[in-house]
């Protein structure tokens, strides 16, 4: 990873960007596509595209990033001061308690913490995680009076956490679900430009992803490429404490993922496990027989029905503070969507033979 696409994804990893309050972070995106993108738009939900206008000789392939992270709102502050919260996506409630976080507010960040009494007031043994509506931030304020000055019920709410590189090319941070997507879709362009493809590609950086896969169903539906390839992060199962009933093959430093099943056209999995092949690049193989969970459900039933894939990063402790991926991974995954990019362009139709 060269240090500017290192300094890009420390930038979309340390930008907060919550569902529905993703537009500091579709800046950052912005900002870096525009330097090699023949044009870059947004919609008015702030879903952004940049894209490579191919020879008119292939396809057109949308390579998408969700833009957003899961988190928290305010919903009500007390007479004491003290702020009680609602999710934001799938926010785990057996992490959030004593945990620094962050209310994004208009005049600019109020630090807090989630309150946790102390072990020695608890009674100890058979305890349970109380819901988030029961969890409460303190930001220090005295009284409601002194913090509706500082909040408003609405106002976005991330952790604090940093990012941390820890041993060999592993990585850790909150949000890189789906940081590493937006990164991915970003580079894959950027590949695509330089090999100047035939096929046009688009980058596609998503919205709202986490509350319901809504931004991937707004873009399928006005672009309408002839496929779509969303990155995500998938969970990887090689950690000790996976029950057994859940493990599975991925690992993480072993490659992107590439999924079969469900929204997963096989046309396009053929596709992506092609360009693996003749471009030396190792990947792994996920069963999806219901659903993927990510952008290309969104994608694949837009219009008359997107042609897409789901191609995974391996992802430790997903919607957690403390999400772990290897940047070999991402690596990889960019030079799969280039790889793709080029190989496109021989592709005449992705229709399946009946």
């Amino acid at each position: 990873m060269q240090e500017s696409q290192r300094a890009f994804l420390e930038s979309l990893l340390t930008t907060a960007s919550p569902s529905g309050f993703e537009t500091d972070g579709q800046r950052v995106w912005v900002d870096y596509v525009e330097e090699f993108a023949d044009e870059v738009t947004t919609d008015d939900y702030g879903n952004a595209v940049a894209v490579h206008e191919g020879s008119g000789e292939g396809p057109e392939i949308a390579f998408s990033g969700h833009a957003d992270e899961i988190g928290f709102i305010v919903r009500d502050i007390d007479d004491n001061g003290f702020i009680r919260m609602s999710r934001i996506g799938g926010s785990d409630r057996t992490v959030s308690q004593g945990q620094h976080v962050t209310i994004h507010t208009g005049e600019g960040p109020v630090q807090g913490v989630v309150g946790q009494t102390a072990i020695h007031l608890r009674d100890t043994g058979g305890e349970e995680y109380p819901d988030i509506a029961e969890q409460f931030i303190d930001i220090g304020a005295t009284d409601g009076d002194e913090a509706e000055e500082l909040v408003e019920v609405g106002d976005p709410i991330t952790f604090s956490s940093e990012l941390y590189e820890l041993q060999g090319s592993r990585l850790t941070a909150r949000g890189m679900d789906n940081r590493i997507g937006t990164w991915s879709a970003a580079e894959g362009l950027r590949r695509a430009v330089e090999a100047d493809v035939d096929a046009t590609i688009y980058a596609v950086s998503t919205v709202q992803e986490e509350v319901g896969i809504k931004g991937a169903q707004m873009v399928g539906f006005d672009l309408d490429p002839d496929a779509a390839i969303a990155v995500d992060v998938t969970h990887a199962t090689d950690n000790p404490d996976v029950p057994g009933d859940k493990q599975g093959p991925v690992e993480l430093g072993e490659g992107p993922v590439v999924s079969r099943g469900s929204a997963n056209h096989p046309r396009v999995v053929d596709l992506a496990r092609s360009a693996a092949e003749a471009d030396d690049i190792e990947i792994q193989l996920q069963a999806t027989g219901t659903r993927t969970g990510t952008d290309a459900d969104g994608f694949y039933t837009s219009r008359g029905g997107i042609p897409s894939l789901n191609i995974g990063l391996p992802n430790r402790y997903m919607h957690t503070p403390v999400e772990v991926i290897d940047t070999e991974d991402l690596d990889a995954v960019a030079a799969l969507l280039g790889a793709i990019a080029a190989q496109a362009g021989e592709i005449d139709s992705f229709a399946v033979d009946i």
